[in-house]
């Protein structure tokens, strides 16, 4: 497997976790998701990522959307938690703190192992 290949691997999950904190914060619109996850290259979606995932987020029940007129322009279909999607989101919020503690654990663990 090349670093590509498993950068893809993780940000999938990852990039699923982040649109669900964003949407913790505030509703959002799609144009919006891209714009804030460009701040981090790892981050980074297209459109033909993001809409797929807000579909299939939507499909299973964990966001709603709606139409809001915009000042600036044509209306926006916003996006939005429902209560589903804020337990599942607790949910990813403590295997994400696990993850973190185990590989911050293992990282520590090699620092402290005795050499032969």
């Amino acid at each position: 497997m090349n670093m590509n290949e498993w950068i893809s691997q993780v940000r999938r999950g990852i990039v699923e976790y982040s649109i669900l904190l964003l949407l913790k914060q505030n509703k959002r619109y799609g144009y919006e998701f891209t714009t804030l996850l460009s701040k981090w290259q790892i981050l980074s979606v297209t459109e033909g990522t993001l809409y797929p995932l807000l579909r299939r987020l939507s499909k299973e029940k964990y966001i709603e959307s709606f139409w809001q007129e915009s000042a600036s322009g044509p209306p926006r279909k916003y996006y939005m938690l429902t209560p589903l999607g804020e337990e599942l989101l607790e949910e990813m919020s403590g295997e994400w703190k696990n993850l973190v503690d185990a590989i911050q654990q293992i990282d520590q663990l090699e620092q402290t192992e005795e050499k032969p």
